[in-house]
């Protein structure tokens, strides 16, 4: 069973922080290069709507892996070593940017698509970028700690 939990696990984190890494670096340049504004930011609405799915289920996968993993290991959170308290740390601190992500800005982008504001949705735009990148450079700090904490 823990074989699995640990499966899981890592699946889930590649998809999340994968799929960041993927849009933030690759993705989001070459849309800006090739689309114009209002075509631009569709495809960020339509890539959302179909990215954020996978990512909440990810982070209920990460969750309940997790501490499970926790208490298979450990005997518990209580037990566990301080690495494992930094990963749900920043698991919760990037969950948490998710849901505000998800519930307000890309909310806000949809809404000025639809009122053909394109220059609020380009600011729009700008914020979420801002916020994935910080949850990139969590989930990339997180995936290090995960990594190699046991050897610390």
């Amino acid at each position: 069973m823990l074989s699995i939990a640990i499966s899981l696990h890592l699946l889930s984190a590649v998809i999340w922080v994968g799929g960041m890494f993927f849009a933030y670096m690759a993705l989001r340049p070459a849309a800006a290069s090739v689309l114009e504004p209002p075509l631009r930011l569709e495809l960020w609405r339509q890539v959302f709507s179909r990215f954020f799915p996978w990512v909440s289920l990810s982070i209920v996968i990460l969750f309940v892996t997790g501490l499970w993993m926790s208490w298979a290991m450990f005997g518990g959170l209580g037990n566990s070593p301080v690495y494992v308290h930094i990963m749900l740390t920043l698991a919760i601190i990037m969950a948490g940017l998710f849901g505000w992500l998800k519930h307000k800005p890309v909310k806000a982008l949809a809404k000025a698509i639809v009122e053909e504001n394109w220059q609020k949705g380009g600011e729009i735009l700008v914020a979420i970028r801002k916020i994935i990148a910080i949850n990139l450079s969590l989930g990339l700090l997180l995936v290090a700690i995960a990594s190699g904490g046991r050897f610390l």
